[in-house]
């Protein structure tokens, strides 16, 4: 139950879930029509607000800042890989593909080649009610990591986890079992915070290894009046941005009133 009311209720937290509710009350005050307005003015303006590159991109470096990727890459017991980066072979794909968090199979096998860890911890599984494949994500980050020259044998599969909260408590289980200390954890930018906190909870010495940035450094240098401009234009992919990080920092308050970070 908990896992359906952490992935349902937000959704009416989020600018667009929330735009839809307030519309919808606003037609029930079609007889208060200065109240109907103003909730339909209120929620024209919070979208376009939220749906701005210059909030997006200040909401999305307040996380993802928060962590650098190191300039050298110390040696460790284990590379741990949170799923979330890929897409199972579901008609009409052919096979396993990378979504826009796939950075993250690509940094783990780089690492692994570096030799900066002898094994990686896969940690991913399917919540029911949402997948749409037998495999689980940590499957398909074996698939992809094999196709990229990471052996199985280096490979250890915790394909169970619903979010990122048993992610941190399922690899302790491993890291315990295996006498592992420092682990290389690697996952998006933005999610990265919350990552830490909670494998630190756990009691995991873990060095980040962020990946998949929405903002880089020259986002807002140089730019040009129509880019200034352009920027100021509502943006569905801005909104997508803005959603993403009230996504991670009411994980990050839910964990924190519930003891796990």
């Amino acid at each position: 139950m908990y896992i359906f009311l952490s992935k349902f209720l937000p959704l009416f937290v989020y600018p667009l879930g929330l735009g839809v509710i307030l519309l919808i009350i606003a037609l029930f005050l079609f007889r208060k029509k200065g109240k109907a307005k103003f909730l339909i003015g209120f929620v024209i303006i919070m979208l376009w607000v939220c749906s701005t590159a210059p909030v997006a991109n200040e909401l999305a470096r307040s996380l993802e800042w928060q962590y650098a990727y190191p300039e050298e890459v110390p040696q460790a017991d284990a590379i741990v890989v949170l799923g979330g980066g890929t897409e199972p072979a579901i008609s009409p794909r052919k096979s396993v593909e990378m979504n826009s968090a796939g950075d993250r199979i690509f940094a783990a096998a780089k690492l692994y080649r570096e030799g900066k860890a002898p094994v990686l911890i896969l940690s991913g599984g399917n919540i029911d009610w949402m997948s749409n494949g037998s495999s689980t994500p940590a499957d398909q980050m074996a698939e992809m990591l094999s196709f990229l020259g990471v052996p199985s044998s280096a490979m250890i599969l915790e394909n169970t986890s619903k979010n990122t909260y048993e992610n941190a408590v399922n690899t302790k289980k491993i890291i315990e079992e295996k006498g592992y200390g420092t682990v290389l954890l690697v996952t998006s930018a933005m999610h990265m915070p919350r990552s830490v906190k909670l494998f630190e909870k756990q009691g995991i010495s873990v060095i980040p290894i962020p990946v998949d940035y929405s903002v880089v450094e020259d986002a807002n240098e140089d730019l040009s009046f129509l880019d200034i401009l352009y920027g100021l234009l509502p943006n569905a992919g801005n909104l997508a941005v803005t959603t993403n990080v009230m996504k991670e920092y009411i994980g990050i308050l839910t964990y924190t009133l519930q003891g796990g970070i």
